[in-house]
């Protein structure tokens, strides 16, 4: 990025950041002035994320987003390179298995809720405890169309994203006033995460699109930009569909 806009005092902290749309969010929020924390696996990925950003307003925490020491690290970093976080966006997602729920491995599934259920649970009472709480603040989640439909082979992603939204609602009602808690669910959106359900077919996974595109991490990013904006201060418990009109395909006739 060679110019950045001025400061605007606020700090996020982005879960699963280092690419795809968790990297689309911090572009968003870093474009409008935010500093921001970022979180990802794979420790070099997470560096060059960093440096594209802004390493003079973002800095990045390695791990795995289900571990309980990984969270208290992420924050209490964040508290100390910025003195507050205002906005948490639970982003890291899994899903490690594409088949039947018959066949479902439970160990599987048990690993799919933890990193994208528990985990997300575990920032926001972190968060909560360190600023939002005194403070104030919004969270944003990011869930998927999967948790709102049958989505036939990520039976076990779909459930998960099902339990997304209702810890949003949860956290929305337990959190206000001080908290705004949202979601998002996009539909297929073009990142590594996503690549097999539209790879060498992506004329074809578009064409059932209203809107006649799969999604791109910016179209997320410019949502969850909305969402934890004053823009949106009289919104919360909410799921912000972003799908570029598939649901539309779902009327009769």
């Amino acid at each position: 990025m060679t110019t950045l806009p001025e400061l605007s005092g606020k700090v996020a902290l982005i879960t699963g950041a280092s690419r795809g749309i968790g990297y689309g969010i911090a572009e968003a929020l870093v474009a409008r002035g935010d500093r921001v924390c970022i979180t990802g696996r794979n420790e070099d990925a997470l560096k060059e994320a960093v440096e594209a950003l802004g390493a003079d307003r973002v800095i990045g925490v390695a791990g795995k987003a289900h571990d309980v020491a990984h969270q208290a690290t992420v924050v209490e970093r964040t508290m100390e390179a910025f003195g507050r976080v205002d906005y948490l966006v639970n982003n890291a997602g899994t899903n490690p298995v594409f088949g039947p729920m018959a066949d479902l491995d439970l160990d599987v599934a048990r690993k799919v809720f933890e990193t994208n259920v528990i985990s997300a649970l575990g920032f926001a009472q972190l968060t909560w405890k360190a600023w939002q709480s005194e403070n104030g603040g919004a969270i944003v989640n990011i869930a998927s169309v999967a948790g709102i439909a049958p989505s036939p082979f990520i039976g076990a992603y779909g459930i998960s994203k099902a339990a997304m939204i209702n810890l949003t609602v949860q956290l929305a009602h337990e959190f206000a006033p001080k908290v705004r808690v949202n979601a998002i669910a996009p539909a297929v959106v073009k990142t590594k995460f996503a690549q097999a359900l539209y790879e060498g077919r992506e004329a074809e996974a578009a064409a059932s699109y209203p809107l006649g595109r799969l999604g791109v991490p910016s179209d997320i990013g410019g949502a969850a930009a909305f969402l934890t904006s004053t823009q949106s201060d009289w919104i919360t418990g909410q799921t912000l569909v972003v799908d570029g009109g598939i649901f539309l395909n779902a009327g009769v006739g």
